[in-house]
């Protein structure tokens, strides 16, 4: 069942394309990959999909509903999905519970018991039960971006849109956040990420695509990328990433 799909999208920013007409379709329980250089459109394309951007051409359908649709609720869109930025974007004045337990309760009218019940299982489901009652600048960075990935999944999204999530981390906090996005894996999430990890994204992707200057230049299992890449760019860039030793 596919879950999303992107159709012919272009985004333009002041005269210049960064996402040059997209196609791509996520299937139920799907890992999709995204990976390609710094401004090659990676992060653009997932806030695209997340209606952080509009769409200059083209379609986003969720579902099957077409989300860019200018009639569309676009906070009742923002409902099904969750998304992960690479700062963490907790509210420092709240505590771990309050942080995860606002949206639920402030825009989808769960009641404040159910809420922490749940907070408090998914806290606990990720190792971070006895954090609870702490403040964001009590945890560590890869706590932090836990509590960030816990926050998105307290809404119980349709899909999950992962930005670079752990560039922002000490390479000892990274192994921290790649494990919780192995367990949503495991448990079936829908999944879209832009990652520079890419033995994790080897590791944990069904689709890898390759982006270059807003193209989608190639696409296809983690296998088939990154052992016979078919487009010399993708060749280009996978023979960078292993020169520079982040492979």
């Amino acid at each position: 069942m596919t879950v999303l799909s992107i159709e012919g999208v272009w985004k333009n920013f002041h005269g210049h394309s960064v996402l040059r007409g997209i196609d791509l379709e996520v299937a139920s329980h799907e890992v999709v990959s995204l990976i390609g250089a710094s401004g090659s459109g990676k992060s653009t394309l997932l806030r695209c999909v997340n209606l952080l951007e509009t769409v200059d051409d083209g379609a986003i359908f969720l579902d099957g509903e077409e989300i860019t649709d200018a009639r569309v609720n676009v906070d009742q869109v923002r409902k099904r999905l969750g998304i992960v930025f690479q700062a963490f974007n907790l509210f420092p004045h709240m505590t771990v519970l309050d942080n995860i337990t606002l949206a639920p309760r402030q825009v989808h009218g769960v009641a404040r018991a159910e809420a922490e019940q749940q907070a408090q299982e998914l806290l606990a489901r990720f190792g971070l039960a006895q954090k609870a009652r702490a403040y964001p600048d009590q945890l560590s960075g890869g706590q932090q971006q836990r509590v960030a990935i816990i926050r998105a999944l307290a809404t119980r999204p349709r899909l999950m849109l992962l930005d670079e999530v752990t560039s922002a981390l000490d390479p000892q906090l990274v192994v921290e956040v790649l494990g919780i996005i192995r367990e949503l894996k495991e448990s079936g999430m829908t999944m879209i990420l832009t990652t520079h990890e890419m033995g994790f994204c080897r590791d944990i992707s069904d689709t890898v695509c390759f982006l270059d200057g807003g193209v989608l230049v190639e696409k296809g299992p983690p296998e088939q990328i990154f052992t016979e890449p078919e487009h010399p760019r993708t060749q280009e860039f996978l023979r960078s990433v292993l020169q520079s030793g982040r492979f």
